[in-house]
């Protein structure tokens, strides 16, 4: 039967942190966007206790206005950690507007624009002070592919990638974060759906599936297992052309 360690997961991830801004960063602060979701909240938990708080810097990016921002500083007040706040909600509407000025957008690239300039946002604030951007996907969204492609599933360093949504609920619990930020309905704050609706099936079926081999009903196996296979390549490097020149 498998059991999560938590404590030494904490441990563990803490210390590959440390010795990943050793090699990559010494000395730089960590950059993260803040959305009052729980892997946004455990990763700068995890940030500040490996780190030290002063050297996190918390980044909110409301699309005009966000009805739950008091989530997001709810924790940077529980954190203690530096945080500003960069609306998007202009460069969001100007994109739209220019997309749509030469192409019918999808309802998908309508959804895509706002985490990938959320992305642009981090990095211009990471490259002004000298950071490096903290990833917060966790192992199960990027099973199915929850994410978008140059949004939220890159960054610089990703200390949940490797962690189910159980196991990053249960890190937030042993961190002493506010319950109400762990059990905060996933969402992407974009269609107005939960990620378990859209994905149509639970994290806590996935999770059990992924750690554990429990196969859920054949329909839902099947729409994981197709997820899984479609959305791999967000997992890997842009592939280049294996070109050798002739001797």
């Amino acid at each position: 039967m498998y059991h999560f360690d938590v404590t030494r997961a904490i441990e563990d991830c803490c210390r590959w942190i440390q010795d990943w801004f050793a090699e990559n960063g010494d000395g730089c602060q960590a950059v993260i966007g803040i959305s009052g979701g729980k892997d946004s909240s455990v990763c700068a938990a995890l940030l500040c206790r490996a780190l030290g708080v002063h050297r996190v810097i918390g980044v909110m990016m409301p699309r005009g206005e966000q009805k739950d921002i008091s989530d997001s500083q709810l924790l940077c007040r529980h954190l203690g950690i530096k945080n500003v706040t960069i609306n998007i909600g202009e460069a969001a509407d100007a994109m739209e507007r220019a997309v749509a000025s030469v192409t019918e957008p999808s309802n998908q690239t309508i959804v895509n624009i706002p985490p990938r300039i959320r992305m642009t946002t981090l990095y211009a604030v990471s490259q002004s002070v000298n950071g490096r951007v903290a990833n917060t996907c966790n192992l199960s969204e990027d099973w199915v592919g929850y994410s978008t492609r140059w949004g939220d599933s890159v960054g610089d360093f990703s200390p949940l990638s490797n962690f189910t949504v159980t196991e990053v609920k249960a890190i937030g619990r042993a961190l002493g974060l506010p319950e109400q930020l762990i059990e905060k309905a996933p969402s992407d704050g974009l269609c107005g759906k939960t990620d378990e609706d859209n994905l149509g099936f639970t994290y806590a079926t996935l999770d059990a599936y992924i750690r554990e081999g429990i196969e859920p009903d054949e329909e839902t196996k099947a729409r994981i297992d197709r997820k899984h296979k479609m959305n791999l390549f967000k997992l890997s490097m842009m592939p280049a052309f294996p070109f050798q020149p002739e001797e």
